[in-house]
């Protein structure tokens, strides 16, 4: 299991209250007016019906039903090339997939522009604080009844279009990213240049990880609008994806001293946590979860303290936020997922294994799929290698399916590929990220790439770099440590894997199990 990419798009909210003690101002407001209308707004708000407030992904329902069976063969087609289906769990998995990503599944999270101020938009619309009470389908649904009777409401088809960002980028649904562009073109044009459709816009480009493209539309929003809570985020979660870390650092110190808030602080910690500086992450985090007031905001932040309480191997704490964060929206994905995996750490394999199994029925996304995969693996009951088989294939149906909705998941492909899939087709994904961007991710990603494809020389460097600005990742420690054991470097390889067990020595059930092997070798 290597490192995984922190999601960009916290949601928003949040009470006022600086990092560093300074006061913000408040959003500026784009003026009301009625713009003449178009044609074709069906084709965004309709369908949705399918999926009443409240349900569950997998409800029944015809159309539901014809949905599902159409995504099904879907995905049946994408594996194909590589596996063939072979036991009835990979089946009804595939189902809850295709259900996933057709049927739109019901998030429970905040959505919200600035710290609750009201989206300007023509006379009539729907504030965007219907999305902050934390049942983002009920949300969605009441905004697409709304843009039915106004179909003017500039305002509204950008909420809309957030909204469908945020349904997408939390629960794996990558169908609803064209109709995220969809809602937001339809505000543009009926208001150009409007703040709200701009801010969207980048979001979308982050979530479908178009880094450069997020940061252009942040940085067209601020100049109009320096204090947008919205553009300031965007803009830290680009620079920090692209790797200017340094640059993202004065970002979020300028976005705290404008706007501070839950979403602010979120990114504010995660800088931090890059550059090493896990105490003041923890701190920050700290704050932010003292100031949220949404179910969504609250699970959020108590699950990024989860993770990174889980990331220096402090398994209880660990468990504590989780268990707040599912107290504030018990379907909150990340949460189940970092449960499941502290419970695999401390020893807990039943628990751990039950858990991964409900998350990937509900949203098998890349991930947790591996997860689970190497959970059976490590288990190795009978039956377990072919169950660990079926969840990497679904993650080559989930990648092929992201391609198809304009998401690049070279990353995805390049992590999961290079242990559990094809070698060759990992590094080129790994070479093609890292050609865009170069982050500690990308580098640790490019440098695991090339060591399974026996480029250890090569991938010396990269590990390095991937561990270079202080963040403490054990899977990091632990792929520089194999590669400098490859190449001679013996002194250094165990004090790596040595700091890899010290910091988190559950990162993976099997990098742990392996790093512990090479140091008894070596002995």
């Amino acid at each position: 299991m290597v490192g995984r990419e922190r999601a960009v798009g916290a949601p928003g909210g949040g009470e006022p209250g600086t990092v560093n003690g300074e006061s913000g101002a408040g959003d500026g407001q784009v003026a009301a007016g009625d713009e003449p209308g178009a044609a074709g707004d069906e084709q965004v708000v309709a369908g949705d019906e399918r999926v009443a407030a409240g349900d569950e992904p997998g409800a029944a329902g015809d159309e539901q039903v014809d949905a599902g069976d159409e995504r099904v063969a879907a995905v049946r087609r994408v594996s194909a090339a590589a596996r063939r289906w072979r036991t009835v769990q990979l089946v009804a998995c595939a189902a809850s997939l295709a259900v996933a990503l057709t049927a739109g599944a019901v998030v429970l999270g905040a959505v919200r522009n600035g710290s609750g101020a009201t989206v300007a938009a023509a006379p009539g619309a729907v504030s965007p604080q219907l999305l902050a009470g934390g049942d983002l389908d009920t949300s969605i649904s009441a905004l697409q009844a709304h843009l039915r009777v106004q179909p003017k409401d500039f305002g509204g088809w950008a909420t809309l279009g957030l909204a469908y960002v945020e349904q997408a980028r939390t629960k794996g649904d990558p169908s609803r990213y064209p109709q995220a562009q969809q809602a937001l073109d339809r505000s543009l044009k009926l208001r150009p240049g409007n703040e709200s459709a701009l801010a969207g816009r980048a979001a979308l480009a982050a979530a479908r990880h178009d880094f450069t493209g997020a940061l252009t539309y942040a940085d067209t929003v601020l100049k109009e609008n320096p204090y947008s809570e919205r553009a300031l985020s965007s803009r830290i979660d680009a620079l920090v994806e692209l790797g200017r870390y340094t640059e993202a650092s004065k970002a979020a110190d300028l976005a705290d001293s404008r706007r501070p808030g839950v979403p602010v602080f979120t990114r504010y910690a995660y800088v931090r946590e890059l550059r090493g500086d896990v105490k003041t992450a923890h701190r920050v985090l700290e704050q932010a979860l003292g100031t949220a007031t949404s179910r969504g905001d609250i699970a959020y932040v108590a699950a990024a303290l989860g993770q990174l309480a889980w990331n220096q191997g402090q398994y209880a704490e660990a468990l504590t936020y989780y268990a707040r964060a599912l107290a504030a929206d018990d379907t909150y994905l990340p949460a189940l997922e970092g449960r499941a995996r502290a419970q695999a750490a401390r020893g807990d394999d039943a628990a751990a294994i039950k858990g991964m199994e409900q998350v990937v029925e509900r949203y098998p996304l890349p991930q947790p799929l591996v997860e689970l995969g190497e959970l059976y693996e490590a288990r190795g009951h009978p039956g377990d290698a072919r169950k660990a088989h079926d969840q990497y294939a679904l993650v080559d149906a989930w990648i092929a399916l992201a391609h198809s909705y304009g998401v690049d998941a070279d990353l995805d492909t390049a992590l999961a590929a290079a242990d559990h899939g094809d070698r060759g087709a990992a590094l080129k994904a790994a070479r093609d990220e890292w050609g865009r961007r170069h982050t500690v991710h990308t580098a640790d990603a490019l440098a695991w790439a090339l060591h399974v494809n026996g480029h250890d020389a090569e991938a010396l460097p990269y590990a390095r770099r991937a561990t270079a600005t202080g963040y403490r990742n054990a899977s990091f420690l632990y792929h520089r440590g194999v590669i400098e054991r490859a190449t001679g470097h013996g002194k250094e390889a165990r004090a790596s894997l040595k700091a890899a067990l010290g910091l988190n020595a559950g990162f993976s059930p099997l990098g742990a199990r392996a790093a512990r092997k090479a140091l008894e070798d070596d002995k």
